[in-house]
């Protein structure tokens, strides 16, 4: 049904309360004027998802949001995965990650990174047949120094190769393994049942993004091997890959406060985080992931 002058006025008064800031030339944009606690209109969140698909990554400034909102946000984008190492489900609401340096009962800070994987450069859920589509943090309670979160354009990376690589890796495949991954990072083996939720599993090394069309690079730190080549030169081609699409001109590194909502594109993007005092600073995180496509 068409709308009528009231509800085109409406409309447009809804969308010019929503302003997109980019917050860098490679990449990133603060979104203003959308309070996530509230719910979301169809014509903002299609603002919103366009921003998203430019940009890749975006910040909602000083939101202030329980659980229930942070899933309800989320679930926007589609459907949430309930990740596998259930050490870090947060108890009532199992779709959110927690990532702390606080311990729930003393309050204290632990002292160590509870997950050393995030410090390395990867793709979200890669290690899954259907990888993320987006990822959601909510910073409760961030570092004054380091904890930064650095961002990789996998699609400007890909553009920038020559031709001659291009031809190479089209067509390759590589097998994406959690268990891997964490074990580079001298992060405990997966338990049985967590290994058998999640086994080894192969995707392209360039896919296509399904909402845009453009082609990038799809390695991580959760790759373990590509298929059919031998060790020496899957890892040497993994390692050349990898140090392109991380090199200074792809990346844009943010630094969080308090309260921050900051999602990102896992299929066009990879994330790391980088190192904090464990002891003397505090970073509860709140995560949630909405599951993407099989990548092709």
């Amino acid at each position: 049904m068409p709308l009528s002058s009231a509800g085109h006025a409406a409309r447009e008064q809804r969308l010019s309360a929503v302003h997109i800031e980019p917050l860098s030339a490679t990449m990133g944009a603060e979104v203003q004027g959308v309070d996530l606690a509230r719910p979301i209109d169809d014509d903002t969140f299609a603002a919103v998802r366009a921003a998203f698909h430019r940009h890749l990554m975006l910040r909602f400034a000083a939101q202030r949001l329980n659980e229930a909102e942070q899933i309800a946000f989320s679930r926007r984008f589609g459907e949430l995965q309930v990740h596998v190492l259930d050490q870090y489900r947060h108890p009532q609401h199992p779709e959110i990650y927690v990532l702390s340096n606080v311990d729930r009962e003393s309050g204290r800070t632990i002292g160590h990174h509870p997950d050393k994987g995030t410090l390395a450069w990867h793709s979200d859920l890669s290690f899954q047949r259907r990888p993320a589509l987006a990822t959601i943090l909510y910073g409760i309670e961030t570092p004054s120094v380091g904890g930064e979160t650095q961002f990789a354009d996998m699609i400007a990376a890909y553009d920038a190769l020559d031709a001659a690589m291009k031809r190479r890796i089209d067509g390759l495949r590589a097998v994406h393994d959690l268990d891997v991954s964490r074990a580079r990072m001298g992060e405990p083996p997966m338990t049985p049942e967590q290994r058998q939720k999640a086994p080894p599993v192969s995707h392209p090394v360039v896919r296509t993004h399904p909402d845009t069309g453009r082609k990038g690079l799809f390695v991580s730190g959760h790759v373990a091997h590509v298929e059919g080549l031998p060790a020496s030169e899957s890892e040497a081609l993994m390692a050349q890959l990898m140090e392109h699409a991380t090199s200074p001109r792809f990346v844009y590194s943010y630094r969080w406060r308090q309260r921050d909502v900051v999602m990102w594109d896992n299929r066009c993007t990879m994330h790391r985080a980088t190192a904090y005092d464990t002891s003397a600073e505090r970073r509860v995180i709140h995560r949630t992931v909405v599951l993407g496509d099989v990548p092709c």
